[in-house]
């Protein structure tokens, strides 16, 4: 349990590490971070095939391919739901805002809650991938979260300040996001740890979800700027460590 709070609280942490970043290069290139967020992809995407589809596709036992399957697309609806209702990073982070009135700072506002009511499911994910008593690939899932959350953190913050909110509730509304996953990410752990039955497809809901940010959110951000080729490359890049990561950790 001590290991879940730890990890919890450095997957929300991660958000805060990234606001800190965003407030010191406030005016960093789109190049420096669609690599990043690139970077990060490959690292989720690995996290999710081995951490959590792969595993509930073990554990599933007669029927797990079709837990499994289910439990992707279950993850991925939920996510296109909160979507309907609340657009998220590529679909708000490019849109001009209007500073010093009421529409643009209501703008940032539901820019930043579309951040936190996504990172609860993304939360689930990270305590999700300890119901299946692998040390090693709790963590990886968990740290490829964390390193996606760095570059969301970061794009929360520039927004907010030029919509004339103040620095120190800049900080706060950061801060907020990440306690969200942190709620999420025990959420998913209790989940799991009340029934070991529904592990399986929480494995794969949890994959599905990840599957679906990364390819809804993180892919078509990180090609917006002209940066396509250094994008593909840093999410290949990503993959690859965490593969070699993950062989190495056995």
């Amino acid at each position: 349990m001590t290991m879940v709070l730890l990890t919890a609280l450095g997957v929300g942490g991660a958000t805060m590490i990234g606001a800190i970043i965003g407030f010191l290069f406030q005016k960093q290139s789109h190049r420096f971070s669609d690599i990043v967020l690139s970077f990060a992809a490959g690292v989720m995407l690995a996290a999710a095939v081995l951490g959590l589809i792969l595993p509930s596709l073990e554990y599933g036992g007669k029927f797990g391919i079709v837990m499994t399957v289910a439990g992707i697309f279950v993850g991925a609806l939920c996510l296109n739901f909160i979507d309907k209702l609340v657009p998220h990073l590529h679909k708000m982070v490019g849109a001009d805002i209007e500073t010093h009135n009421n529409a643009g700072l209501n703008k940032v506002l539901l820019f930043v809650m579309a951040i936190a009511i996504h990172n609860l499911p993304e939360g689930i994910a990270a305590g999700v991938g300890f119901g299946s008593e692998n040390l090693s690939q709790a963590l990886l899932i968990a740290g490829g979260i964390a390193l996606q959350n760095i570059p969301e953190g970061m794009v929360i913050i520039a927004p907010m300040l030029a919509a004339g909110v103040s620095k120190g509730k800049t900080l706060i509304c950061a801060l907020l996001t990440g306690v969200v996953e942190i709620i999420g990410t025990l959420i998913g752990y209790f989940a799991v740890n009340l029934s070991t039955a529904v592990l399986p497809f929480m494995l794969a809901f949890a994959g599905g979800t990840m599957l679906y940010v990364i390819s809804d959110e993180m892919i078509p951000e990180t090609h917006a700027h002209g940066s396509e080729r250094g994008a593909t490359y840093a999410l290949l890049i990503g993959f690859c460590v965490m593969l070699v990561t993950d062989v190495l950790l056995g």
